[in-house]
């Protein structure tokens, strides 16, 4: 399971110093190598010394549809195929050597695809060194002469340096002769022929002004990241031939400065350029290379290669280390070789390949990655967290991206046309790279001391060592001494020669002494005319320092002037500040008071818009209900003409009827009140059938149809209420297709269209009115039912009188059969079969069928 991704730790803000905020943007270089073959196709033209060209190659314009782009990027500095070795050094590498030198880190990388010369840029080849001897050569070309003596320093487990006495090295040294150690190479063994012509550089490079009262040691490591693996190249492993053990992988640790370091990783001290080379070389033996389809020695790896340089003062005496831990300073330069980008379609990768293929990728990317978010947040403002823990190799160089040295990248491109695609990405990541700012290291402590102490110590310390005493000289300068030794009693020689040494000793005493009093009388006459010109300088001095003293005096009282109107002037702009303040505050006030009447006038004009909306809403639908309702009224009275027309046609009809029948007698004149009775009950009766003369009598009876109401088709809800009464009239209501329910309920009304309610009420002269009283059913926004009444019917009932036939006043004459005419009784009339639905657009009608009545003989 990936493990979570949590932040990096924060720097303490103190170690940044007062610098933080000067930045640096990573410095991206371009380096072309030349073609392997002459004959191949380029698509990489160097177009001046800082500006690359990249146009698409023949073979990719096919997969283009024929299209020739050409894209031009822009580097620091572009070296082309003729650019040499130590060309490129003097502008990369050695600005990060002096840095070096003077107490800041540095780092180093080479990126490119497959066979693009990374390695020959960072090693060499045999006749021309690379940046790494080179940089190496220079080191020790700057601190040859102040180099500590070996085990002073001595590296801790806790990625610092712990500084040892004379003695304790001492020990140390002799006990690392007596139990030889390859880790540690010995500077008097001959160099390795292998690479020999690598480190033999022509040019002297030297660093200028190095701090000449600090001693110094260089330690070296050596590792590669290996399928995001951390493995120490220098680590001596027991050869076991029955069980060899594979070599275990290293972790990442961060030590009390927040800097993360290689845990129990071999630091190597060397003295020597060739004993740095040493190390490499024995290291870069264990280095994953393999073959691949576009390189033969490919590295599989990212390689770095750690340069650590500890610095420490000497005491004031300028004899021995200053045993302060707190003084020292370590400053690293690392050189990184990066494995190539590559594509496993063109690799023929499989297997292992296949796989660290991947990890390649995914480490390069992950590199990206963390530019592309450092880019973004300096350039916007923003606070991503970059994935720095999602790489090793991102994660163990993350402190130099926080500001903690320079960053340079070397791109190494390869113009052949197959490494297109290629090399237009590793351009657009340096595109990328380049506008990443890097925070400047900050310049190391002074150590207080005084500077020169050194060179002043052996200058003191020279003649005592080169030259004999004084005293000796004395000393040499009297007679020898003859021979004390008396061997005989009568010797008389041995005491005179004695005798006569030692008179002659006395005598150059006598005169040694006059020499020195004469010498000390000139010395004091020198140490007077000293002290004379120490007094006079001294008086100019404080004749000098009384001017001074006046003129401080003045600029004393200058600055106390100038104190004094400062702090009025800083009262006054604390004033200022305060009105400021309470007329911000007042402006915040207002422009929230503006801000809230804003949203309340929007606020408002948004409930006057949806006001107008439902407004205007209600007015359409109000419209359109009174439309529909106007025409529905327009359509009742059209109706209702249409039947008074129809009444007037049939009394004109049946007026006719009787005037041109024959009659024997005057038939009776019917009261008015039965005309208006017959009149009002024909004006809701339906048209009746056409005249039938005598001759028809004797036809067939015709067979009668019912006229389809245009709204036959809608359903009713036929509501009779069980209060009702049932009337036994000839002419009763008949409504098709309907639902005769006693209570109304939702679930008939959801089935119907239409409604009729049947009301029954009793009249002024007593008889039973029934009223129909009909409407439409429409479905409410509720899911309900609601009723439209539209018309309502009224039906009398009148009961029978004594005479139901109108007789003419005169009599008939008789038939000529014997008969009465049927026509002259009412009753007649009325028996004959009659039809009607009033209301073709508003309902069911009436009906009633019966057979013509025959006459009693």
């Amino acid at each position: 399971m990936k493990p979570a991704r949590t932040k990096t730790p924060r720097k303490p803000p103190v170690k940044k110093g007062s610098q933080t905020s000067l930045k640096d943007p990573v410095g991206v270089y371009c380096r072309v190598r030349p073609l392997s073959l002459p004959e191949q196709e380029c698509c990489i033209e160097v177009i001046n010394n800082t500006t690359v060209q990249l146009h698409t190659p023949e073979g990719n314009r096919l997969n283009r549809n024929g299209d020739y782009k050409e894209t031009q990027y822009s580097f620091k500095q572009v070296f082309g195929i003729h650019t040499t070795q130590k060309e490129l050094f003097d502008v990369v590498a050695n600005p990060l050597v002096d840095d070096l030198i003077h107490g800041k880190n540095g780092l180093l990388f080479t990126y490119g695809v497959t066979g693009s010369g990374k390695t020959h840029t960072m090693t060499g080849s045999p006749g021309e060194g690379g940046l790494l001897p080179r940089c190496l050569d220079m080191l020790f070309n700057s601190i040859g002469s102040f180099q500590a003596k070996r085990y002073v320093f001595k590296s801790n487990d806790r990625n610092s340096m712990d500084i040892q006495c004379e003695v304790d090295a001492l020990l140390e040294r002799q006990k690392r002769e007596a139990t030889p150690n390859p880790k540690t190479p010995s500077s008097k063994r001959q160099v390795d022929p292998e690479f020999a012509d690598m480190i033999n550089v022509q040019e002297f490079c030297k660093a200028e002004e190095v701090d000449e009262d600090s001693v110094y040691g260089v330690f070296v490591s050596y590792i590669e990241i290996y399928n995001n693996y951390i493995y120490d190249l220098l680590e001596e492993v027991p050869f076991d031939p029955i069980k060899p053990k594979p070599p275990q992988s290293k972790l990442l640790r961060e030590d009390k400065n927040h800097n993360m370091y290689v845990a129990g990783c071999t630091e190597v001290e060397v003295k020597s350029t060739e004993e740095a080379f040493e190390v490499f070389w024995r290291g870069q033996k264990k280095r994953r290379i393999a073959n691949t389809h576009l390189n033969h020695e490919s590295s599989r790896s990212h390689s770095v290669f750690n340069i650590k340089l500890v610095q420490a003062p000497l005491d004031a005496d300028g004899d021995n280390v200053l045993q302060e831990k707190e003084q020292i300073t370590i400053s690293q330069l690392s050189l990184v070789d990066l494995a190539g980008s590559e594509r496993t379609n063109r690799t023929k990768a499989e297997g292992n390949r296949l796989r660290e293929a991947g990890n390649i990728n995914q480490s390069l990317m992950t590199l990206r990655t963390c530019m592309e978010v450092l880019r973004e947040n300096q350039t916007y403002g923003t606070n991503k967290m970059v994935p720095y823990r999602d790489s090793k190799l991102t994660h163990l160089f993350k402190n130099y991206f926080d500001g903690e040295g320079k960053v340079r990248l070397i791109v190494c491109v390869n113009p052949k046309a197959e490494d297109y695609e290629e090399s237009l990405q590793v351009m657009r990541f340096a595109e990328v790279t380049q506008e990443v700012e890097v925070a400047r290291p900050t310049d190391k402590a002074i150590c207080g001391l005084t500077p020169g102490r050194r060179y002043r110590n052996q200058a003191r310390a020279g003649p005592v060592g080169d030259e004999p005493l004084v005293s000796e000289v004395v000393l040499q300068s009297f007679p020898p001494l003859p021979s004390c030794e008396l061997l005989d009693v009568n010797d008389e020689q041995t005491l005179p020669r004695l005798i006569e040494a030692l008179e002659r000793r006395h005598h150059l005493r006598q005169m040694m002494i006059e020499e020195f009093n004469r010498q000390s009388i000139t010395f004091k006459a020198l140490l007077q005319e000293f002290d004379n010109a120490v007094l006079n300088k001294e008086n100019y001095i404080q004749g000098k320092l009384n001017e001074k003293e006046k003129v401080i005096s003045g600029q004393k009282l200058e600055i106390e002037r100038l104190e004094k109107k400062n702090k009025t002037l800083e009262y006054k702009v604390e004033i200022l500040e305060k009105t400021t303040t309470i007329y911000e505050e007042d402006k915040r006030n207002l422009q929230q008071e503006l801000e809230t009447q804003n949203e309340k006038l929007q606020r408002q004009f948004s409930d006057k818009r949806r006001l107008e909306a439902r407004l205007q809403g209600m007015v359409t639908e109000t419209t359109m209900k009174w439309e529909k309702e106007c025409e529905r009224r327009v359509a009742a009275k059209q109706l209702e003409m249409q039947n008074k027309l129809w009444v007037k046609d049939e009394k004109l009809k049946q007026l006719k009827a009787i005037v041109t029948e024959p009659k024997t007698e005057k038939p009776e004149r019917p009261s008015r009140e039965r005309d208006r009775e017959k009149v009002t009950q024909r004006s809701v009766s339906p048209s009746p059938i056409p005249f039938l003369s005598q001759s028809d009598q004797n036809a067939p009876p015709i067979r009668l149809r019912h006229r389809r109401s245009r709204s036959a088709g809608d359903r009713w809800v036929d509501h009779k209420p069980a209060t009702n009464l049932q009337t036994e009239t000839v002419m009763q209501p008949h409504v098709p297709r309907a639902i005769t329910v006693s209570v109304a309920n939702e679930k008939a009304l959801a089935k119907c269209e239409k409604y009729m309610l049947t009301h029954q009420e009793l009249a002024s002269d007593g008889e039973i009115e029934t009223k129909l009283i009909k409407g439409d059913v429409y479905k409410t926004r509720g899911g309900g039912q609601s009723v439209q009444f539209t018309e309502i019917e009224t039906l009398k009932q009148e009961s029978p009188t004594s005479s139901r036939k109108r007789r003419s006043s005169t009599v008939a004459p008789a038939q000529p059969d014997g008969t009465e005419s049927e026509w002259t009784d009412v009753e007649t009339r009325c028996s004959v079969a009659v039809e009607m639905r009033a209301g073709s657009q508003l309902g069911p009608g009436y009906q009633h069928h019966a057979q013509p009545k025959r006459k009693k003989p």
